[in-house]
Order: C-alpha cells, then sequence, then structure tokens
C-alpha cells in the first residue's frame, strides 16, 4: 500500500460514490488509500451544512483528528469538501484539494429552486449565503494545493467557469456532460495524473 495521503472522494447531487468508479479502480489498480462514503442528499432537500456535519462525522471515525489527507469532490462534493475544510479545521490536514465541476461560485440551475424543501440545492445559488460565507474565508486555502476542474459546456454548472475556485489552477476539460468530467476516460486520466502529482 502506498504511503500517500488517503484521499477523500465527495460525490454530488442525485449520486452515490459509484459515480467515482472510473477512478476508484485505477486508485485500486495503483494501491492509494481512498474513503469514497455516500451522502444521503434526499434529492437536495438535506443542507450543505448537514452533508458536512456527516462527513466530518465519518472522516473522524476512519481516520481520527489528524492524519493527513486530500480531497476530490465533484460537484456538490466540492462545496462540501470545501465547507469541512473551512468548518471542521480541515484546512489544517488537508494537503490537496481537487474539484470537478463544482458550482464553487453558485450556478444559474439553482436560481428557481426554492429553499423548501431543496435547502441543499438553494445553498448552491450564485451569492447564496453559503457561497458568500465560504469565499470570506477563502484565506484558509492559501496552503493548499487547490485544482479546479470545469468544462465550458456543463448544464449543471451554468457557466461552466463558475465552476473554478478564487485560488489554485484552473483546468478546463472539453467534456460535454456533467457525470462525464468524472467518467470520460481522458478527464479521469488527466484528474488522476494531478491528484498524484
Amino acid at each position: 500500500m502506498s504511503q500517500r495521503n488517503p484521499i477523500i472522494l465527495i460525490h454530488g447531487l442525485w449520486n452515490t460514490s459509484d459515480i467515482f468508479s472510473s477512478i476508484t479502480s485505477k486508485l485500486d489498480e495503483i494501491g492509494i488509500d481512498y474513503f469514497a462514503p455516500t451522502l444521503k442528499h434526499k434529492y437536495g432537500m438535506t443542507s450543505i451544512v448537514e452533508l458536512t456535519k456527516l462527513l466530518n462525522h465519518l472522516i473522524l471515525e476512519k481516520y481520527g483528528l489528524e492524519k493527513e489527507l486530500d480531497i476530490l469532490g465533484f460537484s456538490m462534493g466540492g462545496i462540501i469538501g470545501r465547507y469541512w475544510i473551512k468548518k471542521f479545521n480541515g484546512y489544517k490536514r488537508t494537503r490537496k484539494f481537487i474539484t470537478v465541476g463544482s458550482p464553487h461560485n453558485g450556478t444559474l440551475t439553482s436560481q428557481l429552486v426554492p429553499k423548501y424543501p431543496f435547502r441543499g440545492i438553494y445553498e448552491m445559488k450564485m451569492n447564496s449565503l453559503l457561497l458568500r460565507e465560504l469565499s470570506k474565508y477563502d484565506f484558509l486555502l492559501k496552503g493548499i494545493n487547490c485544482i479546479s476542474f470545469f468544462t465550458y459546456w456543463d448544464l449543471m454548472v451554468f457557466p461552466g467557469w463558475r465552476a473554478n475556485l478564487n485560488s489554485g489552477e484552473k483546468i478546463s476539460l472539453k467534456i460535454f456532460k456533467h457525470k462525464n468530467l468524472v467518467r470520460n476516460p481522458e478527464a479521469v486520466e488527466i484528474i488522476i495524473e494531478r491528484l498524484l502529482r
């Protein structure tokens, strides 16, 4: 087994951890430890705050308080990872933070969704309270190697460039469907290469 940091894989809305099967099969081949829990989003009704609390509990249960980790979040999973870094002192133990198609600056797709019952989706609106709060703490990302993957042809995070963090590297993938950002073989190869670099 590799001595590299374990990788926490955080899936997005309407997905389970199975969305990462193309990535985890490669990690299995290489022999790298990862943890890919399935979080119950309840069709977007569970808030990002609650999902992050659950994730934190699972991380503490598996890795304790201090083990260094790398985070890979897809779609809403990137926002959950970012909230974990801020709210649960994740910045103290995260070496690399990679997000793929995550609406860090909100998405037009969420704009017409009501707060109740779809709180989780509502929190991904442009200029939402949660995203504004997160942006105030972007300084916590300065000691972390951050990479944002996005596609200009994303209809879930729209427009696609809104998937970029304000810090770190931004990489455009020529992918035509949101889910394919973590399924397309070429995209998976690039993501894993940057993850393990």
